[in-house]
């Protein structure tokens, strides 16, 4: 709990630049027709009875604008790395040699990019969402503080002045983060 004016603001500064990176990490893992390891962050492969992501399981490495390969440090875990890309939503299925897997990202249809920038503006709305009530949280904060008697009325409507040009700014970096996906699916 901040217990000042500056420290509530920070502190909702720096929920508000939490909220957009994790918006960022959201909207990374939406596939376009681009292959990015970023895709396979939510993976998580069962490894001898643990649940461990596949990035720290397996090198990850784009050889070709439109592959992404998958090399296991454990060639024993190749198969629990293609049971978890199958069940996953990513949609593509492993092509394995046994040794690698290739996963091979097909060109978006119209109708799936469509489906994918619609999800991507959910994504982005929870980001949002997500600042707003941190900026809701914050307003509380110094509402208290002003009944409380440490804050004038003055004192109060400058930090919440501050407190909604922070929440503009980090509403705007969702909304540009959104946009520069949006380009990314739109391209063929």
């Amino acid at each position: 709990m901040a217990d000042s004016k500056e420290g509530t603001l920070r502190e909702a500064d720096e929920k508000m630049m939490k909220a957009v990176s994790v918006n960022l990490e959201d909207l990374s893992t939406i596939r376009s027709g681009r292959a990015s390891p970023s895709l396979l962050n939510r993976i998580v492969v069962d490894y001898y009875g643990t649940k461990v992501p596949l990035n720290q399981i397996a090198n990850l490495s784009v050889p070709e604008p439109r592959m992404l390969m998958i090399t296991p440090y454990d060639p024993n875990s190749l198969s629990a790395l293609e049971k978890a890309i199958q069940s996953s939503d990513l949609g593509l299925t492993p092509n394995s040699d046994g040794s690698v897997i290739r996963l091979v990202f097909p060109q978006l249809t119209e109708e799936r990019r469509m489906e994918l920038i619609r999800l991507a503006h959910t994504r982005a709305e929870e980001g949002r969402v997500a600042i707003r009530a941190i900026r809701r949280h914050a307003k509380q904060e110094l509402e208290k503080m002003k009944k409380d008697g440490t804050m004038s009325e003055d004192e109060e409507r400058g930090a919440e002045g501050a407190l909604q040009k922070l929440t503009d700014k980090h509403v705007a970096e969702v909304d540009e983060n959104l946009e520069r996906k949006e380009k990314e699916l739109s391209e063929v």
